[in-house]
């Protein structure tokens, strides 16, 4: 099933994004978590590529055909193209053809820390490789990242979303958004986004906090915001993992429920491969979802 239709339907969904293992790591684990997941009926899963040749890009396919073929569930294969080639790009495409994967999120993705550039040639924006894979591969459902906080790399939001636009022009069918735990930033960015003439459906990322120094670790890395009322939450439970647990999924159920109560219909999880926490927000949801 196309993602578009999914995410276009009116009913709220939840989907989930999972990690393949490292290169040379077993698949296996994975697999069952995988599986463990799919047994909660998300609306797709995601299955997350690294850079070109990458840690986790030679499994993101192998990983998204399970997904579908063995679970079930239709899955969204990530493809990223910093420091690919383009005959790189076109063998992961057909790859992904080949298996029956119909949907995929194009992202540029991140230079490697001892890179200083993107080598002539090569995909510098993930526009590029929208683009690319509508010209030679317009069976795709494409999607794309947005970020409700602006991107690291760029200093104006106003100049993202000229970004965005461009990208969306360029082919893209739905987009996810980078992990938000303020609601509010989410529903100014979507105002502005709709103001710029972008229309295309737009799924919310939300990631249940169960690991406080996880999360300081991602959001100084992403420029992710902790509002006053979730960083109480970190501040007073951090150190007990078991009450840390109980707070991160009850307040990631708390802002999913106000998503779909101000109309937002689509979510996704970044679930850290953690079936028993993605489960326990599953049922926290059962009717809001039945």
């Amino acid at each position: 099933m196309k993602i578009k239709d999914i995410v276009s339907s009116g009913k709220p969904s939840v989907s989930f994004e999972v990690f393949p293992p490292k290169r040379d790591m077993p698949l296996d684990p994975v697999k069952d978590a995988v599986r463990e997941l799919a047994a909660a009926k998300p609306a797709f899963m995601s299955v997350t590529y690294g850079a070109a040749g990458g840690t986790s890009s030679a499994n993101t396919s192998a990983i998204a055909d399970y997904v579908q073929r063995d679970c079930g569930v239709t899955a969204l294969a990530h493809l990223t193209c910093v420091m690919a080639t383009r005959e790189g790009i076109a063998a992961e495409a057909a790859k992904m053809k080949s298996l029956g994967i119909t949907n995929v999120l194009a992202l540029r993705g991140d230079l490697p820390p001892d890179a200083e550039a993107v080598p002539p040639g090569y995909f510098k924006h993930a526009s590029e490789l929208v683009r690319y894979l509508k010209q030679y591969y317009p069976g795709f459902c494409l999607g794309g990242a947005c970020y409700p906080e602006g991107h690291p790399e760029c200093a104006h939001l106003k100049d993202d979303i000229a970004h965005l636009k461009d990208k969306v022009d360029a082919g893209l069918d739905f987009l996810t958004t980078q992990m938000f735990f303020d609601n509010n930033i989410l529903y100014a960015y979507l105002a502005k986004i709709r103001s710029a003439g972008i229309k295309v459906p737009v799924v919310a990322g939300v990631m249940p906090v169960t690991n406080a120094k996880q999360i300081t670790r991602i959001c100084k890395l992403s420029g992710t915001l902790l509002p006053p009322r979730f960083r109480a939450i970190v501040d007073r439970f951090g150190d007990n993992p078991d009450a840390m647990l109980e707070a991160g999924i009850a307040h990631v159920t708390e802002q999913i429920v106000d998503l779909f109560a101000n109309g937002v219909d689509n979510v996704h999880v970044y679930t850290m491969n953690k079936p028993a926490v993605a489960n326990r927000i599953m049922a926290n949801l059962g009717a809001i979802l039945s």
